[in-house]
């Protein structure tokens, strides 16, 4: 990425168009620096702006394979709170007989990943078999999980009977030698940071090395041309929404570890669209076919800072999503003059 960004031959326009994103990060984290550098710059403080957008970030992952084949996925905050709220019941089924915390958060971070690749496989079937849009099969999907969550929970919480494994997976983590926060203490790299890296990771592999990853683009830049190459366009659909329900599942793991509950209508809301948005600003195309996985990364990281921002400026917290808004129309308008790499 490095060369083609120095390559003299690259246009200022193409510069912009491909790379937009990365410097709007580099110019917005320099703002901050300069403006508040005594408090932004502090380990603790970018710690934590990559850790509050780690669910979004997870979720945001599965969504740019969603969107590069051409969908959309409106569900996934709805499900974030339905496998948190089931897998919750799950262990604490589990912990009721007696069983280990530490084996029942185990078999209830299983079933929460589990519930979640069948939530998006559900979708997928719709989509790929039969013949629904995206947009409408995820909006039922939507208010269906929402719905069932509730009722689950009798419109109040789940909340978790583990007292100390399952709140340290999501306040947990690994303690950095020689970095030291505000207080002196060893700055902790929280557990959902390192399975966010992970699952970038994952992700990029999956994208760019493998004969799935292809199709994936090649199902989002034309699907008849796709069918008629012999590409299985159903099944690139249901493994796409599997892996959108799977991000879902973990992102839900590492939520209702944090808050120890699922609040059933607060949990995820509005998660599918700060998912999509980062999508969108990170680069990937939303008439499908394009795609980078690294230019999401940047778009949460980016949505992030946005709203550290905002907090050191005293801004009002209501004025984030028009905020939000602008940088998505900014990013949509650099797409309209793309050129794919």
């Amino acid at each position: 990425m490095l060369n083609k960004l120095l390559s003299p031959r690259i246009s200022i326009k193409e510069l912009f168009s491909r790379y937009g994103v990365l410097i709007a990060f580099i110019l917005l984290f320099a703002i901050s620096a300069s403006r508040q550098g005594e408090f932004f710059l502090k380990p603790d403080n970018l710690r934590n702006i990559v850790n509050q957008n780690v669910p979004v970030g997870i979720i945001a992952v599965g969504m740019t394979f969603v969107i590069i084949t051409g969908g959309i996925d409106l569900a996934g905050g709805s499900l974030v709170a339905l496998v948190g709220a089931l897998g919750l019941v799950f262990m604490n089924k589990q912990i009721d007989s007696r069983m280990s915390e530490g084996m029942a958060a185990i078999l209830g971070s299983g079933l929460i990943v589990a519930l979640g690749a069948l939530g998006g496989l559900v979708q997928g079937i719709f989509i790929a078999f039969g013949r629904i849009t995206p947009f409408v099969a995820t909006l039922v999907g939507m208010v269906a999980f929402r719905s069932m969550t509730v009722v689950l929970a009798n419109g109040g919480e789940v909340r978790s009977l583990s007292k100390n494994v399952w709140p340290d997976v999501g306040i947990g983590g690994i303690p950095v030698p020689f970095v030291k926060d505000t207080q002196g203490n060893p700055i902790v790299i929280y557990y959902g940071i390192i399975a966010f890296i992970v699952v970038v990771m994952v992700g990029s592999f999956i994208l760019n090395k493998t004969r799935y990853g292809r199709y994936a683009i090649a199902v989002g830049a034309n699907e008849r041309a796709s069918h008629y190459s012999a590409v299985p366009v159903n099944r690139v659909k249901l493994l796409t929404y599997m892996l959108s329900g799977i991000c879902v599942g973990i992102a839900a793991v590492f939520l209702s570890g944090k808050m120890n509950s699922v609040a059933s209508g607060s949990q995820g809301v509005n998660f599918e669209l700060d998912a999509i948005a980062a999508v969108v600003i990170g680069g990937t195309s939303l008439k499908g076919g394009y795609g980078r996985i690294w230019g999401t990364v940047i778009g949460v990281l980016l949505m992030g800072i946005i709203t550290n921002m905002l907090v050191f400026e005293n801004i009002n917290s209501h004025w984030q999503g028009v905020v939000k808004g602008v940088v998505i129309l900014l990013a949509v308008l650099l797409q309209r003059e793309r050129r794919d790499v």
